[in-house]
């Protein structure tokens, strides 16, 4: 029989991964209303690729140890990943944002420039969050496996 067990260091953050990202799912349809889009939005609470690479360094240092190699790639990707999240794509929606306000006074039409997305980034919280939840779920998850 195949024995998975070697392979725990990266199938737990793609479980939890998956997890943040239906958390923030249901989230999002309680306050909006469901709709199956909503599935891969972008955004909002909580951060999904916090959770994921937050559990991928977590999963990394307890399989691997906290002095390994890997574990010192697996921070430094994560410290790129939380950035991405929760800085670099605020400035993207906050450019979108003031794109689409010179569209609207400018009275282009909309189908000649088509309404940008304003909100893609995370808030502090919802990184935060999402970096406990992938921290703790995949501590779970590991000792539950043993």
């Amino acid at each position: 029989m195949f024995d998975i067990s070697p392979y725990y260091i990266f199938l737990i953050p793609i479980f939890v991964g998956f997890v943040v990202q239906m958390t923030k799912f249901v989230v999002f349809c309680t306050k909006h209303g469901w709709d199956w889009r909503y599935a891969m939005t972008h955004g909002h609470m909580p951060s999904a690729h916090t959770g994921f690479i937050v559990s991928l360094v977590t999963s990394v240092g307890y399989y691997e140890g906290l002095s390994s190699g890997a574990f010192c790639v697996a921070v430094a990707l994560a410290v790129i990943v939380i950035d991405d999240a929760a800085r670099l794509r605020v400035y993207m929606g906050d450019q979108g944002r003031y794109l689409n306000m010179l569209i609207r006074q400018l009275n282009i039409k909309e189908d000649q420039f088509p309404r940008l997305k304003e909100r893609m980034g995370h808030r502090v919280s919802e990184v935060i969050v999402g970096g406990i939840y992938g921290f703790v779920l995949t501590l779970v998850l590991a000792k539950l496996l043993g």
